[in-house]
């Protein structure tokens, strides 16, 4: 299992560097990355959200997975607890909140999507796309609330979020029309003539889907190459967020679910791996977007941003080196 995380992570680490040297070398402009973070984000991971829950998703499954979206929003809170018993000893009153949000909000999405994959095929990738709700719900009403205090403007994102319709879609597609997995492997010669459409269909949106992950990884990586990284010795609270962030927060969420585990929690091995996977992720690559909008420090979420992916390299398989000799 360490092994498969850190060949993923260092896999697709070198997929963003390869993103951040096309941007600083001037091969993907700031206006093309701004309009490939649209295509990811509204075109590409909504065809990869519907077509891979129609494909893994059933009354059983549903039932067994539901408990995702709760959990991993009970690991961002776990997070942001965390992080307010230490920020006194590494943020002042000014970016406190930043602090919070970063330590907070991890990158629960594109980077843990495909080691999930690789360590559990398609009941990983349910997983993950079930707890993607549980965290844009947190998002878009918490994470706001943390920078502004406001949510007014929560309630607006969560209406118009398009990776949340299409999750909305692609479980009432896969209960109300159980025979629906089967289009995207479906063989032209022997489906039924009324179905051919629905085929191709679902076929050209799993291949749309596919691009979201390297993509999404060339965008991280050109996002973080148009960043203003200072290097030199880090302040007190940018330690503070790495730290914690990738450290203390997920140690924190390991203990809490191994005690959840010996009282007999009801909830599978699989679905706590996962969710450990998530919590030992970086800052989410969308914090700096966040604190530019909502306000709050930018510089400080671009700056956790860039290390706690770098660092990641390193504490997410250490964590997982962890998790796995201390539950068996």
């Amino acid at each position: 299992m360490v092994r498969v995380v850190f060949l993923k992570i260092a896999a697709m680490f070198l997929v963003i560097i390869a993103g951040w040297l096309a941007r600083r070398r001037g091969f993907l402009a700031a206006e093309f990355t701004a309009t490939l973070s649209r295509l990811v984000v509204d075109v590409a991971f909504p065809a990869l959200v519907f077509t891979q829950l129609l494909r893994t998703v059933n009354a059983a499954t549903l039932r067994q997975g539901w408990l995702a979206p709760l959990l991993c929003g009970l690991l961002i809170l776990i997070a942001y607890a965390t992080g307010l018993l230490l920020a006194p000893w590494f943020s002042g009153k000014t970016q406190r909140r930043t602090f919070l949000f970063l330590v907070a909000i991890p990158n629960w999405i594109f980077l843990p999507l495909p080691i999930a994959q690789a360590l559990y095929g398609d009941a990983g990738v349910r997983v993950v796309l079930l707890s993607n709700v549980g965290a844009q719900i947190i998002l878009w009403s918490f994470g706001v609330w943390i920078l502004h205090g406001s949510m007014r403007q929560a309630v607006k994102n969560l209406c118009t979020n398009i990776g949340l319709w299409a999750t909305a879609a692609g479980l009432v597609a896969a209960l109300l029309f159980p025979a629906a997995h089967a289009l995207e492997t479906m063989n032209p010669a022997q489906a039924p003539p009324g179905m051919m459409l629905p085929g191709a269909l679902v076929q050209a949106l799993a291949m749309v889907g596919s691009l979201t992950i390297p993509l999404s990884l060339l965008t991280i990586g050109a996002q973080l190459g148009e960043l203003t990284i200072a290097f030199h010795r880090f302040p007190k609270v940018l330690w503070g967020v790495l730290l914690t962030r990738l450290l203390v927060a997920p140690l924190v969420t390991v203990a809490i679910g191994l005690a959840l585990v010996k009282m007999g929690a009801p909830i599978p091995a699989q679905m706590w791996m996962v969710m450990y996977l998530i919590a030992v992720m970086p800052v989410a690559i969308s914090c700096s977007v966040m604190t530019e909008r909502f306000g709050g420090d930018t510089t400080l979420a671009a700056e956790g941003i860039f290390y706690s992916t770098f660092f990641s390299l390193l504490t997410v398989p250490a964590v997982f080196f962890l998790i796995q000799r201390f539950s068996l």
